[in-house]
């Protein structure tokens, strides 16, 4: 009796072993995968994220002593994508994207600003430019896995090939893919700004339809509706060579001259498929004729003849410089 008592618990016991070890399995079968990507593939893997998925937050952006919040909302039919971004820190805004169009509302003012932009970057998140081989000028190295906001993120880091830009730190929700988390990084790994939810609900009960009727509901505001004209340097007497290697030109606007005022600059924004520089030519006196820096954002000016020359942009200073050396005036 005692044997074919020891021999029931045995049998009970390995299958309580076997149980548990299919359970395991079944776990760790069930548990992603740490994708192997470029670069690029990261960028479509985050910006695919925002495609088919409805998503709310708050955000923090840290740029040295300055740190602001906001709020977001974004919803998509897998077609159209609709965003709004509210300010929760500094004078009151509210941003609104729909696809390219953007509306800027400052309630105090009741004042709306309507706009296209051709380049928009996620929140938190890198911009994306069609055409630029941004992995010839970054590589992608996962770090492992952390925790953002009570979400599991990939962190992956895009390592510049050259000095010539800085290099990015990303938080990519394990399963979704959404952009948690951005970290710009300077020389040694200095962390030069960040962006990072606090908190965020993923699938949120949010509406495309609902939220352009709030987007839309601007009656009795003020609409600015300025005019840009896509055009190219040579057309108004400039001509850019890149100087710097990976920086393409993406597109030249300029704005229609307003009553009393001198023809505004013509805007010239290139990029490396991860950084962007606008440059501005033209139009007098630039207005920030010292050297400027807030976090990864740098500023130089010159001037061309009796022509201003501002550049822009989330680049090492040198670099900056370099790209306005490019410049040239075509036409006195």
């Amino acid at each position: 009796m005692a044997s074919s008592g020891c021999g029931w618990w045995w049998a009970r016991w390995a299958a309580a072993l076997i149980a548990a070890l299919a359970m395991a399995a079944l776990a760790r079968a069930a548990e992603p995968v740490a994708p192997n990507l470029s670069v690029q593939g990261w960028i479509e893997r985050l910006h695919e994220a925002t495609r088919a998925r409805a998503y709310s937050g708050t955000f923090v952006v840290t740029r040295g002593d300055d740190v602001v919040s906001a709020r977001v909302v974004h919803a998509c039919d897998g077609q159209r994508q609709v965003e709004r971004i509210e300010n929760l820190s500094g004078p009151a805004r509210v941003t609104w994207r729909l696809d390219d169009e953007v509306l800027t509302l400052w309630p105090q003012q009741q004042t709306v600003l309507r706009e296209r932009r051709e380049t928009l970057r996620l929140f938190p998140g890198p911009v994306k430019v069609p055409g630029v081989k941004v992995d010839e000028h970054y590589r992608a190295e996962l770090r492992g896995r952390e925790r953002v906001a009570g979400l599991e993120a990939w962190v992956v880091e895009f390592v510049p090939r050259d000095g010539w830009r800085y290099g990015y730190r990303l938080w990519s929700e394990l399963r979704t893919g959404l952009a948690l988390k951005m970290q710009t990084l300077g020389a040694g790994q200095q962390v030069l700004e960040q962006m990072a939810y606090t908190e965020v609900q993923l699938d949120a009960p949010l509406k495309v339809e609902g939220l352009l009727r709030q987007m839309e509901d601007t009656r009795g505001w003020r609409t600015l509706r300025p005019q840009r004209v896509k055009t190219n340097p040579q057309a108004l007497g400039w001509r850019w060579v890149s100087s710097v290697p990976g920086f393409q030109l993406v597109g030249c606007w300029q704005r229609e001259a307003e009553a009393g005022r001198g023809r505004p600059p013509l805007q010239c924004v290139v990029s490396d498929g991860l950084a962007s520089v606008s440059l501005f030519l033209g139009g007098g006196e630039p207005p920030h004729a010292n050297p400027r820096a807030s976090g990864a954002m740098q500023v130089r000016a010159g001037k061309l003849g009796e022509h201003a020359v501002l550049a822009i942009g989330e680049v090492p200073a040198a670099t900056l410089e370099r790209l306005l050396a490019g410049v040239e005036r075509a036409q006195p």
